[in-house]
């Protein structure tokens, strides 16, 4: 199974088939308070930047909510100061990456995005949630799988090794603030891709 097949299984269909629990945007309001504990308590610092990854689907219908979400985006921008973009990775999946040193409004701004989809009918395209933080071991991210409807930590490392004591720790200190991810298969690593530093990259 390649690289592409197995984020297709662990965020896709498969997932969805396995979910316990249905996946709801307003679960991204919970890192509203988990940021602080990153910070306050494990000493992550936020990196002020989210991003949202879904697949694309070769249709006007698809390519005119996708410019919904960016209009809705671009009037929210003067108000909130989260900038924002929408690129495409080497495997094939797009992203809207936003930006802004304001957690709520990065959070707020992401839940936009997601329910715009969702709301014209692609919700089922929607894959993940991320949001990065690093300490001085390198960085950390939450994900939220909108197929299982949970989140989990990715704690990467050179060479694509995981750091899964962190991870752990992660887990621990942010159970009852998140909607954790129990089965660890589904802890899918979103890995940056040659050229980039981050998953979106």
């Amino acid at each position: 199974m390649g690289l592409l097949d197995g984020l297709r299984a662990i965020l896709g269909s498969r997932a969805e088939t396995d979910a316990g629990r249905d996946a709801d945007p307003d679960d991204l309001f919970g890192m509203s308070t988990a940021y602080l504990t990153m910070e306050a308590d494990l000493g992550y610092d936020s990196l002020d930047v989210g991003a949202l990854c879904f697949s694309g689907v070769d249709s006007s219908d698809f390519r005119n909510a996708v410019d919904e979400v960016e209009a809705i985006l671009e009037a929210g921008q003067e108000e909130t100061g989260t900038g924002f973009s929408v690129t495409a990775d080497d495997h094939g999946y797009h992203w809207v990456i936003l930006e802004d040193d304001d957690p709520e409004d990065l959070i707020t701004s992401m839940h936009f995005a997601a329910d715009t989809f969702i709301e014209h009918g692609y919700g089922s395209r929607l894959l993940a949630a991320v949001f990065a933080y690093e300490n001085r071991d390198g960085p950390a991210y939450w994900i939220y799988s909108f197929r299982r409807g949970r989140f989990y930590p990715f704690v990467p490392r050179d060479d694509r090794e995981r750091d899964s004591s962190a991870e752990f720790t992660l887990e621990s200190a942010l159970d009852g603030e998140l909607e954790i991810e129990r089965e660890k298969e589904y802890w899918y690593p979103l890995w940056p891709s040659e050229r980039g530093t981050h998953p979106w990259e």
